[in-house]
């Protein structure tokens, strides 16, 4: 990778944080049309998983100055 394209290691965990957290929000709204609650519990799991995820990036983020 040349040093335009590397992302650092806090900004990629924000980022896939995100991602997982649109996931089970997702996941969650299907699970409500279809009435599916463990279909909701793994989208509630894969939200909070990507909040964490998240705030593991913004912690990395404050030490890597």
């Amino acid at each position: 990778m040349t040093p335009a394209t590397t992302t650092t290691t806090s900004t990629h965990d924000r980022v896939e944080g995100k991602v997982h957290e649109v996931k089970g929000a997702i996941k969650q709204k299907v699970a409500d049309v279809k009435k599916d609650p463990n279909l909701h519990d793994e989208g509630t799991a894969e939200r909070i998983d990507g909040t964490i995820e998240r705030k593991v990036g913004d912690i990395k983020k404050v030490f890597d100055k």
